[in-house]
């Protein structure tokens, strides 16, 4: 019977006015929010990875959505450590490097702003399979 719940500590509930003293612990939306790709750079990638795994290149992919950055990463086996990856890191808008694509050592292999164009990297191969 001595222990007592403190609820303040878990933040306002969502219909109560006035529930605490202070707003301290009022959780702010902007930091919860992640970094995503749209829909459009989705397209881009997806349709080089669909061309690579039709060649026999690729097997599997994974995405992961962080708060500063997003990274789609690619394998040549399920139980590998990724080929290659693809980061996305907003806050490098700015100066124009938003896209990073790095090897399996970790190493940068291209970067840009304009995520088709740096794609072409890892699509050197494209005249070997015809897609219909």
């Amino acid at each position: 019977m001595n222990n007592i719940l403190n609820l303040n500590k878990y933040g306002n509930p969502p219909n109560s006015k006035n529930w605490t003293q202070s707003g301290k612990n009022h959780i702010d939306p902007k930091d919860n929010r992640i970094t995503s790709f749209s829909r459009e750079e989705l397209n881009h990638i997806l349709a080089l990875y669909g061309r690579k795994v039709v060649s026999g290149q690729w097997k599997d992919y994974a995405i992961d959505t962080l708060k500063d950055q997003a990274i789609f990463s690619i394998f040549k086996k399920s139980n590998e450590m990724p080929q290659y990856t693809i980061h996305k890191l907003p806050k490098l808008k700015s100066s124009q490097k938003m896209y990073h694509i790095r090897g399996t050592d970790g190493k940068v292999l291209k970067r840009g702003s304009e995520l088709p164009l740096i794609l072409r990297i890892l699509d050197k191969d494209k005249k070997k399979y015809k897609i219909i």
